[in-house]
């Protein structure tokens, strides 16, 4: 019954378009008041303690880096070294825009920031180049949604924090299905530009690739700092973001000067305000989640599910295909903080590897970000090409079709998601 009027309410308020921030912590709130006798003071100090963690410091230090390096010309340099790699296979402008994603999103961490710098450049340039809007829309939006899988990544922290996982182990399975399903993108492209009669080029010189790593060197090197730093004991993963907003800021003001001092304050309030949002879902979803603990309701349905004696396979095709629903209406974190707390004990039950269940929920979060009505690529890449957010979704469904079968695999296998910490 309380349940029921939880999600009554709570869906009513989304339906009336309340922010999902406020409709999370509203819902909370008014079953707390109805169903307890809490005292309204537990509100208040539920939404101040949800984000006294350590762990949360980690979000506004990784989004000032990324707004750092986006502002800059990283961009252009990870994509002219994309480009010496692999510009001279068929489909190359569009492959390198994929590489470019998958490496912009290992310094930035975000799937629009990635849309946005990378495909502000190389959206034009492919279309220039005699390729169709699939290629040059399509590919670009799909592949910018690496940037929450691939480490750092905002949404694995969000997911560590709601159900208390290591964020620093959920960096490190990030890295193989991000480096797979790039790949896949990249080989769909491939296949497609063979299909179209796109021919190969000549390669790029030794020379020439030395010359473009060197270039892009110290945006590399901001991967190898966060990955190596917390897997050699030298700092945590929150110390880790703080490191790389410094050595950000160094690289885009001091080596590459690519932003100026009166550019900076910019750049900050731009982080802030993007931290704040974050961490304002995370403590009104953090107070709907402590209404459902003490409620007992995941306990609930462990029991529930129990009795119905469904595999974990079924228990993860099901959790997909609400996930992908979910994402055609909410953004990740919000999806998490809601959903995270009633389907972890569930699928820890059920035997489910708890890292492995974060990276599903990653790559379900990726295919939300280019789903309308809310897919935040398709509006990035709308703003940048002009198309309708129609048009856009509709150039993606190649790629779009891809991360699919990419999700069915890290689902169902795995080993791509822990295998690396055997190697290690």
């Amino acid at each position: 019954m309380i349940a029921l009027v939880l999600a009554g309410v709570l869906f009513t308020l989304i339906a009336i378009d309340v922010p999902i921030a406020v409709a999370l912590g509203m819902a909370a709130t008014i079953t707390i008041f109805a169903f307890t006798d809490l005292p309204s003071l537990v509100v208040a100090q539920k939404l101040f303690t949800s984000i006294d963690r350590f762990s949360l410091m980690a979000i506004p230090f990784f989004v000032l880096a990324g707004s750092f390096l986006s502002e800059g010309g990283t961009a252009k340099r990870i994509i002219n070294f994309s480009h010496a790699m692999v510009g001279h296979l068929p489909g190359g402008l569009t492959m390198t825009a994929i590489m470019a994603c998958a490496i912009f999103a290992a310094v930035s961490g975000s799937s629009p920031a990635t849309v946005a710098a990378i495909g502000s450049i190389m959206i034009p340039a492919i279309r220039q180049a005699g390729y169709s809007d699939t290629f040059s829309i399509g590919s670009v939006t799909t592949a910018g949604s690496l940037g929450i899988l691939i480490p750092p990544s905002i949404v694995l922290i969000v997911y560590g924090v709601t159900v208390n996982v290591s964020i620093g182990d959920l960096f490190l399975a990030g890295i193989f299905p991000g480096i797979m399903l790039a790949i896949m993108l990249m080989f769909l492209t491939y296949i497609l530009a063979k299909k179209e009669g796109f021919k190969k080029t000549k390669p790029a010189s030794i020379k020439e690739r030395l010359k473009a790593l060197f270039d892009s060197f110290w945006a590399l090197m901001l991967v190898v700092i966060i990955i190596g730093g917390i897997y050699s004991g030298i700092f945590t993963p929150t110390e880790a973001a703080a490191v790389s907003a410094v050595y950000a800021f160094i690289v885009s003001k001091f080596i590459y000067r690519d932003i100026k001092w009166k550019d900076v304050p910019k750049v900050i309030l731009s982080a802030a305000a993007t931290s704040a949002m974050i961490l304002f879902i995370i403590a009104n979803a953090m107070l709907f989640a402590y209404f459902l603990t003490i409620q007992q309701i995941p306990q609930q349905l462990i029991q529930i599910v129990a009795t119905l004696h469904i595999s974990k396979y079924v228990f993860l095709a099901i959790l997909n295909l609400l996930l992908i629903i979910f994402g055609f209406f909410m953004e990740p974190s919000s999806i998490i903080m809601v959903t995270a707390p009633l389907t972890f004990p569930i699928a820890m039950q059920l035997g489910i590897n708890p890292i492995q269940l974060g990276i599903i929920y990653t790559v379900n979060m990726e295919v939300g970000m280019m789903t309308p009505p809310v897919g935040l690529n398709l509006f990035v890449a709308s703003g940048i090409t002009g198309k309708s957010i129609q048009y856009v979704a509709r150039a993606c469904l190649p790629w779009f079709i891809t991360y699919l079968i990419g999700l069915l695999v890290i689902t169902y296998v795995p080993a791509v998601s822990t295998a690396i910490f055997k190697i290690l």
